[in-house]
């Protein structure tokens, strides 16, 4: 795939995500459309350029470690875009991105029905060994440090 074709197919990917966020975070969150459209272009052109630099750097680093360093870049204390930076990203929230996320898995499962067929009840048992695991590890972690602090 050429670079231009790369471009247009992962900005109308983004394009679609940021939509679907605006209106999860104006439903969800009671922020305004018009005023969280700055951010979320800020959010997708960073998304851009991450998956442009790991389709062209030839590192084995995922283009979500590209993202994670330009926004850091950009909001550090001593940045000089970090006001501006903030001002708008801040309107988005972090957990009106899940909704295309979630989107995503739940398509990508359902686009691999067959091969879940195959595995069976063997995925239905690990799945529940890993979601207990994940509850009570979670349980003991917060356990010891509100009992550290002195709250329980």
């Amino acid at each position: 795939m050429e670079r231009s074709e790369f471009v247009l197919n992962t900005l109308q990917m983004l394009v679609v995500v940021g939509i679907i966020t605006i209106v999860g975070n104006a439903i969800g969150y009671d922020a305004g459309i018009v005023e969280s459209i700055p951010g979320m272009l800020i959010i997708i052109s960073i998304g851009l350029v991450s998956l442009l630099l790991a389709r062209e750097i030839p590192l084995a680093l995922p283009s979500f470690a590209y993202a994670i360093f330009i926004a850091m870049v950009l909001a550090l204390p001593f940045s000089p875009t970090q006001e501006l930076f903030l001002r708008y990203t801040d309107r988005i929230s972090f957990l009106a991105t899940a909704t295309p996320i979630l989107a995503y898995a739940g398509l990508s499962v359902s686009l691999q029905m067959d091969r879940l067929k195959l595995i069976g009840w063997k995925l239905v048992v690990v799945a529940v060994f890993v979601f207990f695991g994940t509850f009570f590890g979670s349980a003991m972690v917060a356990q010891v440090i509100l009992e550290l602090q002195g709250i329980i």
